[in-house]
């Protein structure tokens, strides 16, 4: 699996939106509404063919019959970066090698845009939230190549759980990432990133 995306987590886009643009000092693009789940978002592109999304339940809409996707029907708090995604080119076959409880394929769109997600029937993935969500593209089609240049560069991104070990071997049989590193203690994400401002952190 290829690193794919960051999410920030809110009950409301505008204060996720809000959280990213103060901590980095770069604008959002407007995202779309999201099928399925009923959340909505704001993007912004990062080099290296990343992006950061901020994503929210959309009041606009019906709740879906099934919890939200990033375990968004219990967030609680201020906006924050909550979640991540891995990029895999065969959902079905990942899963098979992925820890208990990284979910089922869910077929989502956005607007024009259409892919799989591996969701939970809960909505969380294991790790208390830390291990990826899984995504799979079409062929040839990924959302940073329409996004805006906005010069910001993820430095390092720590997950931090109380069995940290575990968490570092699993990934490593998965993910090869120098951006990534993992620690114990309580459960925490953190991002370090080189923007046009200067360093910044989510």
């Amino acid at each position: 699996m290829l690193f794919d995306h960051l999410v920030v987590g809110s009950t409301d886009l505008g204060a996720a939106r809000a959280h990213v643009e103060d901590a980095l000092g770069v604008c959002m693009q407007p995202g779309g509404a999201h099928a399925v789940f009923q959340t909505h978002n704001a993007l912004m592109g990062l080099e290296d063919g990343l992006y950061l999304e901020a994503i929210a339940p959309n009041p606009a809409v019906p709740a879906p019959i099934r919890p939200r996707w990033y375990d968004l029907d219990r967030y609680v708090g201020d906006a924050a970066l909550s979640n991540w995604a891995c990029a895999v080119q065969d959902m079905d076959a990942a899963l098979a090698d992925m820890p208990d409880g990284a979910g089922a394929p869910v077929a989502v769109s956005r607007d024009a845009l259409s892919w799989r997600m591996a969701v939970s029937a809960d909505g969380t993935t294991p790790f208390d939230n830390l291990w990826p969500a899984l995504i799979e593209w079409p062929k040839g089609v990924h959302p940073a190549a329409n996004l805006k240049p906005t010069g910001v560069r993820l430095r390092r991104f720590t997950l931090v759980h109380p069995d940290g070990e575990a968490l570092a071997a699993a990934l490593a049989r998965h993910l090869s990432d120098d951006r990534v590193a993992v620690e114990v203690g309580p459960v925490a994400l953190h991002a370090v990133f080189d923007t046009p401002n200067g360093p910044r952190s989510l």
